[in-house]
Order: C-alpha cells, then sequence, then structure tokens
C-alpha cells in the first residue's frame, strides 16, 4: 500500500496512517488480521450488527467453525478434575433463553474465568464454534464482562490468560443500550476492534463528502461524519438505519462515478465501424443454418451489430442461460467483421475450451472455414486455433496466417497475448469466460489491433441485474435467457449417499441403463488424485480441525473403483487439467464420437464442451461445488433430443446449508435464480470472483441483491453527474473518494477494457 504523506495526512485526515493514531503494535495488529490501514479503513470497517442491553443472542444459530461473538448469561460454571487429579478444567454453560453453549478452559487459565463467570453475569463472549461430544462449544474464549447485569463483576474481561485491563468507566461504555459487535478474527476480538474505533472516531468529523449537496439533500441523507459517528455508536435503531442509508449510498454512488467515467471515456476511443456485406460470408453461412435464430437471439445479435456498426468501440457483455446459443451469437459477429475486412480473436480460459470451439466453429462453417484451399468458397475465411502446446510448424503457421490476414477467425488460449502474435487488422475480441482473465491479459490483445477493436465479453454464468451494473457497469449488457428449440430438459435429483446408500448404487444402474439405450455419461469430481503436489496444496489449505476430514474424491480413485465394480464392462476414460494437451484432445475427440461410455472427470468440463449424445451426469461431492459451478457442470447433458438426468451425490448431513444449497439447485434449471440464492448464501465477495476483487473490496456496507433499488438510482445520478462534469472539478469529496478507491491496484480491476 502506497505510504500517505504528513502533509496529505493533514489535508486528509482519514488518510493517516493507524499506526499515528493507535501506535505501531496495534496498527501492526489491524493490518495483518483485518488488512485495515488506515484511519479511514478502520472507521469504514461497519459493526455486523448491535446487540442490545438485555437482548440474548440466538446461540441456536452459531455456524461451525467460524468465529463468533455472542451475549450470554452465565448458568452454571464448575471446575472437574482429569489425569488422575493433575489436570483440570473449568466448563461454563452460557444461555440465551434459546439455547446453550459451553465454554471450555484448560489448565493455569482456568482461574481467572471461574473467578469471573459466575451465575448470573453477563459478558460478550468470542471464539471458533466447535463441536465436542455433539454439543457446540468455545474453547477458551475471549471474554468481556458486561457491567450492570451482575454488580459483583465489573471489571473488564479478561483474554482467557488473566489479566483484568481497563476501568469501570471503560466497561460502562459497553453497557450502553446499543453494542457494537464488529466482524473480528481470533487474534482481534470484537471489543478491542471497538475501543480502536473509540480513538479515531474524532476525526470523522473530518471526513470529505463525496456526495453532490443537491444530492445529499435531494434524498435527505445524512452527512457523512454524523452517518459515521451514529454507524459506530449508534443511540436508537433509526441511528442505525439513518447512517446505513447513507453509507450505501456513498458505496453505490462512488463506484458508479467510476464505471459511468470509464464509458464515458470509451466514448472518446475511435474504432473502424464494421458492417457486413449484404452477400458475404454472413449471408453464406446465414443460408445453411438449419434453424431459424430465436427471438432472443435475433434481439441480442441486433444490439451486438448495432455496436459494430459505429466508430466507438463496442464494449458489451452477453451473458446467457447454459445452451442459449451464445457461441453462435459470438460467431455471426465474428463473421460480420470478417465480412467487413477485419479479424476477429476469441479469447478461451483452457485448452480444452479453446479446442472445443474451435472444433464447433469449423463445423458449424463447414467449407466456409476452408478459405485458402483448393475448391474452398469465394467467401470462406480460414479458422485457426492457436495454444501454448501446438507444434512449433503448426505454430509458425497460424502466426503467419493471422500477421497475412488470411486467417478471419482466431480461437486460443493466453498464447493468444503473446508479443509474437500480430494481426493483419484485429477488429473484434470474443473473451470467453471473461472472469477467469485478468484486465492485464485482455487489454494485451485488444492492444494489437491498428484501433481499439471492439469487445465482447461471455459469461454463461447468469449475472443478477444489479450484479452486472455493480461489477460490468461499464459494458453494456445483453440477456440470452431463452433456450433454442430442440433442448431437451434436465431432471436433477439429490443423491444421500451417507444416509441411502441405495440411492447411489441405483445412480450407478441408471447410468448403465443410458449406455444400454446408446447414449453417455459424465462422472465428476472435485479433484484429480492423491499425487504429493496435490497433497501438499491441500494440506496447505487445510485447518486443524479440517485435517481428519475425508478428502474429496478424485478422478483417478473413483474412475478405478467403477472400472472395477459399478460400471464394469464399460467405456471409461478420465479427463482432467494435468493431462498433456494432446491427450486431452484425444480423449475429448473419443467422447464426442461415441467411441466411450463413461467420462470420469474433474470440472475441466464445466463451460463449453458439447456432446448432444451425453445424457447423464453425475457430480461426487456436490456439496464441494459452488451454486453456479452445479449449474455449469450440469448443463453438459441434455444437449440433444434425449432428456438429461443430472445426479447430485452428497454424504452431508440433511440439515445441513450444504444439502439445502443442493436442494435449490435440483428444484430449478433458471440459472439467474440460483445465482441470486448463490449470492445470498456466499455473499458478494465470494460470487464476484477474484477479478473484481477491487470492486468487492469497496462494497462494505452495500448488498447488491437487497439495494437493488439504490444501485439502479445511483447509477443514473452518477451518469448525469460524468456527463456534465466528465473530470469531477466541481466535486472534490467526490475526487478523494474515487482516489481511494481506484487505487492503481483496485484500478487495474475495474478496468474491463
Amino acid at each position: 500500500m502506497r505510504e500517505t504523506s504528513p502533509s496529505e495526512s493533514a489535508r486528509q485526515p482519514l488518510r493517516q496512517p493507524l499506526k499515528n493514531v493507535l501506535g505501531a503494535a496495534t496498527a501492526k495488529v489491524m493490518a495483518e488480521a483485518l488488512g485495515l490501514h488506515t484511519v479511514g479503513d478502520l472507521l469504514h470497517h461497519y459493526p455486523r450488527r448491535y446487540a442490545e442491553r438485555g437482548e440474548l443472542t440466538r446461540l441456536t444459530e452459531l455456524p461451525l467453525d467460524e468465529h463468533v461473538t455472542v451475549v450470554a448469561q452465565v448458568a452454571t460454571a464448575r471446575i472437574l478434575k482429569f489425569n488422575a487429579g493433575r489436570g483440570q478444567r473449568l466448563e461454563v454453560v452460557i444461555t440465551d433463553g434459546s439455547g446453550q453453549l459451553q465454554l471450555v478452559f484448560f489448565g493455569r487459565g482456568v482461574h481467572k474465568p471461574h473467578k469471573d463467570l459466575v451465575p448470573g453475569t453477563r459478558a460478550m463472549f468470542s471464539g471458533k464454534v466447535s463441536v465436542f461430544n455433539r454439543k457446540l462449544q468455545l474453547a477458551h474464549p475471549a471474554y468481556q464482562l458486561l457491567l450492570g447485569d451482575h454488580g459483583d463483576h465489573g471489571g473488564l474481561g479478561g483474554d482467557g490468560e488473566g489479566g483484568a485491563d481497563g476501568d469501570a468507566a471503560e466497561v460502562a461504555s459497553w453497557a450502553g443500550a446499543l453494542l457494537p459487535l464488529y466482524p473480528a478474527t481470533a487474534k482481534l476480538e470484537s471489543w478491542k476492534i471497538a475501543k480502536a474505533v473509540d480513538a479515531v472516531l474524532p476525526q470523522a468529523r473530518e471526513a470529505l463528502d463525496p456526495l453532490p449537496p443537491s444530492l445529499r439533500e435531494g434524498r435527505g441523507l445524512l452527512p457523512l461524519p454524523e452517518a459515521l459517528e451514529l454507524i459506530h455508536r449508534p443511540r436508537t435503531k433509526s441511528d442505525i438505519a439513518e447512517a446505513r442509508a447513507r453509507l450505501k449510498w456513498d458505496e453505490a454512488f462512488v463506484l458508479q462515478v467510476a464505471l459511468a467515467r470509464r464509458r464515458h471515456d470509451e466514448t472518446q476511443l475511435p474504432a473502424v465501424a464494421r458492417v457486413p456485406g449484404e452477400a458475404g460470408l454472413l449471408a453464406a453461412f446465414d443460408a445453411r443454418l438449419p434453424f431459424t435464430l430465436t427471438d432472443g437471439q435475433q434481439k441480442v445479435t441486433r444490439e451486438i451489430f448495432g455496436d459494430l456498426a459505429t466508430e466507438h468501440p463496442m464494449h458489451r457483455l452477453l451473458q446467457g442461460e447454459v445452451g442459449s446459443g451464445k457461441t453462435l451469437v459470438a460467431l455471426r459477429a465474428m463473421l460480420a467483421v470478417v465480412d467487413a475486412g477485419g479479424q476477429a480473436a476469441m479469447l478461451a480460459p483452457t485448452e480444452v475450451l479453446a479446442q472445443q470451439h474451435h472444433r464447433s466453429v469449423v463445423e458449424m462453417m463447414g467449407d466456409l472455414a476452408d478459405g485458402g484451399r483448393l475448391g474452398a468458397p469465394d467467401k470462406a475465411t480460414k479458422v485457426v486455433l492457436l495454444t501454448g502446446s501446438m507444434g512449433a510448424a503448426a505454430r509458425r503457421q497460424a502466426l503467419l496466417d493471422l500477421v497475412t490476414g488470411e486467417a478471419g477467425i482466431v480461437i486460443g488460449t493466453h498464447a493468444l497475448i503473446e508479443d509474437k502474435v500480430q494481426f493483419h487488422d484485429l477488429g473484434l475480441v470474443v473473451v470467453d469466460e471473461q472472469h477467469r482473465f485478468g484486465v492485464e491479459q485482455r487489454d494485451a490483445l485488444r492492444g494489437k489491433g491498428k484501433q481499439p477493436p471492439h469487445l465482447l465479453v461471455m459469461t454463461a454464468t447468469p449475472i443478477p441485474r444489479t450484479v452486472a451494473m455493480t461489477v460490468f457497469g461499464d459494458l453494456e449488457t445483453s440477456v440470452l435467457d431463452q433456450l433454442p428449440a430442440g433442448r431437451s430438459p434436465i431432471a436433477s435429483h439429490l443423491v444421500p449417499a451417507q444416509d441411502k446408500p441405495h440411492f447411489l448404487a441405483r445412480a450407478w444402474e441408471r447410468v448403465r441403463e443410458e449406455v444400454r439405450q446408446g447414449h453417455q455419461a459424465y462422472v465428476v469430481c472435485p479433484r484429480i488424485g492423491d499425487d504429493e503436489d496435490e497433497k501438499a496444496e491441500r494440506k496447505a489449505k487445510q485447518s486443524a480441525e479440517e485435517a481428519d476430514k475425508r478428502p474429496p474424491l478424485a478422478v483417478l480413485d473413483i474412475a478405478a473403483e467403477l472400472s472395477a465394480g459399478p460400471l464394469k464392462g464399460l467405456g471409461v476414460e478420465i479427463l482432467h487439467g494435468r493431462m498433456a494437451p494432446e491427450d486431452k484432445d484425444a480423449v475429448m475427440r473419443r467422447f464426442a464420437a461415441g467411441e466411450s461410455d463413461v467420462m470420469v472427470a474433474t470440472t475441466v468440463i464445466e463451460v463449453g464442451v458439447n456432446v448432444p449424445n451425453a445424457t447423464v451426469m453425475v457430480i461426487m461431492d456436490a456439496d464441494r461445488f459452488g451454486v453456479s459451478q452445479l449449474h455449469q457442470l450440469r448443463g453438459r447433458v441434455g444437449r440433444g433430443s434425449a432428456p438429461g438426468l443430472c445426479l447430485l451425490v452428497t454424504e452431508m448431513p440433511e440439515a445441513s446449508p450444504a444439502r439445502a444449497r443442493l436442494g435449490a439447485v435440483a428444484a430449478t434449471l433458471d440459472g439467474f435464480e440460483l445465482s441470486r440464492i448463490d449470492l445470498e448464501q456466499r455473499r458478494e465477495g465470494d460470487v464476484l470472483g477474484q477479478a473484481q476483487s477491487g470492486v468487492r473490496s469497496s462494497l462494505r456496507m452495500l448488498a447488491v441483491i437487497e439495494d437493488e433499488e439504490i444501485i439502479a438510482e445511483a447509477r443514473e445520478e452518477a451518469a448525469a453527474v460524468v456527463a456534465a462534469d466528465p473530470e469531477l472539478t466541481a466535486y472534490p469529496g467526490l475526487r478523494t473518494a474515487l482516489a481511494a478507491l481506484l487505487d492503481e491496484e483496485r484500478e487495474r480491476y475495474l478496468d474491463k477494457g
């Protein structure tokens, strides 16, 4: 992070390093535990919720393996001896009226909590929820006694290791009407964060307000300094509501201004208009299509072709349901650009997907993809594949075809981005599954055009409207939500392998039945196999609590078990990301040709793999995948005339959140509905993904599903402000807020260009 100069700190107190206010040791813990570096960072670390004095937190709803802070009352406390009297532990039971929770302290750490935590005492407790003897417990929790609920125990609570600190006045601040409970960690409890907030809160009065006065006053929003004070130290619930309303607007508006400025800047760039000829390559392709485009495909095509005809670069996001025909729409856009004298490049995230796209495009175009060959139609162009694993001779020819313009279309992986790759006249870049690419990679490809090429970004992950406005707000959005005629329905069922093992046996019978009918099957596993690299990687990610859990099922193990057991006699092949590219391609070709019956694979088949004869998919350890990922995987079956079947195998217990998530996937085929469920369950950070980390880190108060109205209104307000004053000369507070949002790292992430 960039250091703030002393003069800058004086002008902008919220940019002041925390070490100047809290001391170096506390600031270091704040930075390491929560990523908080400045006074502003801490002021924008809002309470997660508030406990009312007398309110009893519902202990029955505590999440396992998470660090929590609860307010409760001691019901019982007793010291137990063990190890022939040489060891002792303190067991404390706390209650909230709805349930109970056990606290346990061992060894020398029992004396102080035994003195503090007598029955009737109320306190805040903080620790990681675990299970022992089928009961939830906190082991060695930190705690903070609450004054006024038990008169004899007014001292500040310890951390489980002894040593009271602070005085009665300090404790009294915790016994007010509303107790702020902050997102905390094992190293930094909620009450320590609150104490640090107290130290910096006076500086909130110096906060520069990013909202234009007319906007703030017109919507009856609090000034920023007042909102910051009330969010941290509210007197009433209405204080919290007013502060939240204001701070949500800050996040939505500043982000939308950043995106509006991106859109404005794009309109200033030149581009070559690409208008297809009436009797060219596109017309020849359309004349051969054995079906008519859906209404959705026609509408989206009009939007894309309208953009291509302008002299500013297209910036469009094409999202749609699994199997909605995005590839066909993108191909027609590429053909239109080739028709107009340019070249088109499609960037795919994996070699398997690049090869699949190349195969599909060549099959759809037929001899129109034979440009340069003897007997090819006049309108034909050449379609080349470029990946990192190609042989030297094939690679040299592909590069030559691109620089001379012989190849109108190139489909490839990151290999397209290398310096050696030069185009004759790059007019369109299509990025498939864009969230898997960094901004620098996309920019490198776009920079290969004589002028900025048009950009079409595709994703098969349906994105709720508000997420599209928030994360892809600098892109115009086209949505394909209509499946082409002939696509078959997909039935989805949960297979609880632990509760009902005969269900899993029946699943393998169903696979055999489909194969007997001439169809094929996928079996998906979370990992490849138990080699040393994978073991080390998994071990590094595991916490101590997870070390004794069963590892995820592996492709190599499951393939061997199925071949020797329930699927014996069938042609079983494997596919995973560590295979040599030529081996992966050979497996895909054999499966597509019907030469193998069952493919046991990792999520390498998640996107783009198209084998219409595959009708059944069994997903092992389905609870280890996200909702959207399961929906993507399921979309690999039911792509032909026969109905599809997806079986979600899990060992998770019936009442677990994971089972509820799988139930939601089984209950609907609506990807947009599932994306909302995904977002609600996993929160924005996970769903928005690593490529949008700048956006994610800026959203602390705003919930992109719940706050749809605010986001939509902020987008309109931001567009009006930027249209009137692109440089924001009249809004110094807004410029400061943008600088904080768009530091060098975040600006790269926000830039989808």
